[in-house]
């Protein structure tokens, strides 16, 4: 969870020190190399559709490509008519971009990942000049709401500084408020302690994300002011109520994203998905979901 919660903020461990700020973290889930992303919540190794051995269409004995595709095929490999399998893959899939996308630093987004991409499970198609490696534009009509997805994200991140902070959380109050810049909660709605870090709670957390605390001003000399967010993960396999924290963290709530259950990322493309909560409200998160909160009062 500590990996995880370093990675979201944009690695400062990594760049901080140097006098390096959030940008110089290039962010990726998936890249030219490996699995796309529909791919890596479709194989659990890698595939050549076409003959069921793996990446021999490469003319190099299946000796390339990583073994190590750190992916998972939701329980059934490569294609399905499952519908319960089906569902969990595209959760997953907006699941990894949201993480992509709220994150600090610079986001890197795989072509046609946006819009259901594959390539039969070949995750070293360099030397495929045909439809393996091709981007098929027709499969954006069979995951329109991906691309939703997607346009929602990209328009969140244009709209809210929050996500894209010119210098690292210090995870310190705001000037004038009791309120730090970014705090760590637990679905219980408490601040974490060190040893809840180490206990994981299977992963599940609550961030809170400060849009008063930025610490410079644009470039015409103005204090940057944000709406306040708070972000949701529950990446376990059961579902985890969540209780909203205190009051004095935001009174009122309003639903901006949820991957909890289709249609996902409902409505026009920046416009808020229905749905307001107030302090203490629980919100039950099943397996595989992130819910991302816009605080209104």
């Amino acid at each position: 969870m500590g990996e995880f919660a370093s990675r979201l903020t944009g690695s400062s461990g990594l760049y901080e020190s140097s006098g390096r700020r959030p940008y110089a973290s290039v962010n990726f889930v998936t890249a030219h190399d490996g699995f796309t992303l529909h791919d890596l919540v479709s194989y659990n190794g890698k595939h050549n559709e076409a003959n069921g051995k793996h990446n021999e269409a490469n003319g190099e004995d299946n000796r390339d490509g990583t073994d190590d595709n750190r992916s998972w095929n939701c329980g059934v490999e490569g294609p399905t008519d499952d519908v319960g399998v089906l569902a969990l893959r595209e959760r997953q899939k907006h699941n990894l971009l949201a993480t992509l996308l709220l994150s600090q630093g610079v986001p890197m987004l795989l072509a046609g990942d946006e819009l259901g991409r594959t390539q039969g499970g070949n995750n070293n198609a360099y030397s495929q000049d045909n439809e393996i490696a091709w981007v098929n534009w027709k499969r954006a009509e069979q995951f329109a709401d991906l691309t939703s997805f997607v346009a929602r994200l990209t328009r969140l991140r244009r709209d809210h500084p929050v996500f894209r902070r010119p210098r690292f959380f210090q995870g310190r109050a705001v000037r004038g408020t009791n309120l730090e810049d970014i705090a760590w909660l637990t679905p219980e709605g408490h601040p974490m302690t060190d040893q809840e870090w180490s206990a994981g709670h299977a992963g599940a957390l609550t961030v809170f994300l400060n849009g008063g605390g930025m610490p410079e001003p644009d470039r015409y000399g103005r204090r940057i002011e944000d709406d306040t967010f708070l972000l949701l993960v529950n990446p376990g396999f059961q579902e985890r109520a969540f209780i909203l924290p205190a009051a004095t963290y935001g009174r009122s709530w309003a639903t901006e994203l949820d991957t909890r259950e289709p249609p996902i990322g409902a409505g026009e493309a920046g416009e808020p998905i229905p749905g307001a909560h107030i302090a203490g409200d629980v919100l039950t998160l099943g397996l595989h979901c992130l819910l991302l909160l816009r605080r209104t009062e």
